[in-house]
This record gives C-alpha cells, structure tokens and sequence, in this order.
C-alpha cells in the first residue's frame, strides 16, 4: 500500500483551489475575532491513525494493482506474438511478414497508450481520493472548532512554518477519536456532519 499512501501523504491537504490552510466555511464572519484560540493536529499521526484515509489508501492501491496486472498480461500476450513471429518468419512470404510486422507494431503502439492512460486515470483517482478525504477533514475540523472554541487549527508537519507548538494546543488524538467515531459509526450524528463535504461536492 505504500505507493498509495505516499501520494495520499504528499497531496493530503493540497486543494487545487485553495492555497494554505483551511479557512472555515463561507458563512462565517469577516470580522476578526477578539479572542484567538489556536490548536493543532499531527498530520502524520492523523493519517496513520484515520481508518477512513486507509480505506482510501487501500482502494487506490488495489486499483494501481489492478491496473499493472492488466498492463502485464497484455504485454506478456504481445511479448509471446513477436517471439511466434520471429520462429515462423523464415516461412511467410515478403507480404505475409510484412503485414504481420506492421500489426505487431499498432499492438506495441497500442500497449503503449494504454500505459499512458493507465498513468492518467491512476492520477485522476489520486485526485478524487484526496479531495475525499480534505473534503472529510476540513468539515469535521470546522464543526470542532466551533464546538471547542477554537479560531485556528494549525496542520504541523515537517517543512511547514510552525516550528513549535505547546503539547497542550495539540488536538490530534481528539480529532483522530472523533472522525472514527464519525467514520465508524453510521448512526452517530457526528457522521453526518463529517459527510457534509461529500454532500455539497455531489450536488
């Protein structure tokens, strides 16, 4: 699963339309608030710890298997072909060996652009998976937030500019109980709040 994994690790967070972090729903109000409570969630400990990001992970690797066992079989089938081709060559006329030739080349070709595609949909799937799961976070995070007070949730991980933050500020195992309670717990009402996302995106 790590293929998966990593590309989920390097994109989690990353929306193509929005630049930074997380900034509340549009409902919220302009004015600054007069208190600023700040937390913070471990984004590795958080995705190692999320059975939602592993399932995603999980589907997306199956589909890269998928995928590479397909290319495989074909390319073995065509391997087999130009291997008959050469052992039977010596008994085609010119026209015969020609035209088998330049059947085997549109076949190479082919497989060829069927990697190709197979690369652009494994991409695609990437995408869709972590606009999922941001989606997922991003509501539940804001629904916590105002439950608990907090004006800003920082995402610390390494390379990012926090650099320190207190133990205390750090709300990432209660964020990590509360989406799999969420994700877990198909009754809970704190599913559908965490779902919201999934709702708007549909619609």
């Amino acid at each position: 699963m790590t293929v998966a994994i990593v590309v989920l690790y390097i994109l989690f967070f990353t929306k193509p339309e929005e630049t930074g972090l997380y900034s509340g729903s549009k409902s919220d109000s302009l004015a600054a608030p007069s208190d600023i409570t700040i937390a913070y969630i471990v984004e590795d400990s958080l995705l190692s710890n999320y059975d939602y990001f592993h399932e995603l992970a999980g589907g997306l690797e199956k589909k890269r298997k998928d995928m590479e066992n397909d290319y495989t079989l074909k390319a073995e089938g065509l391997q087999r072909e130009i291997e008959s081709f050469q052992q039977t060559a010596g008994n085609m006329t010119m026209n015969q060996a020609r035209a088998v030739e330049d059947d085997l080349v549109k076949k190479r070709q082919n497989l060829m652009l069927l990697q190709e595609k197979m690369g652009q949909d494994l991409m695609k799937a990437e995408a869709d998976v972590n606009m999922k799961l941001y989606d997922k976070v991003s509501a539940y995070l804001a629904d916590y937030a105002k439950e608990n007070g907090y004006t800003l949730i920082l995402n610390l991980k390494r390379g990012n500019a926090v650099m320190y933050g207190h133990q205390g500020m750090d709300v990432t195992a209660s964020i990590i109980k509360g989406l799999n309670e969420a994700y877990n717990s198909p009754n809970k009402t704190t599913k559908k709040a965490v779902e919201a996302a999934d709702t708007t995106n549909s619609q």
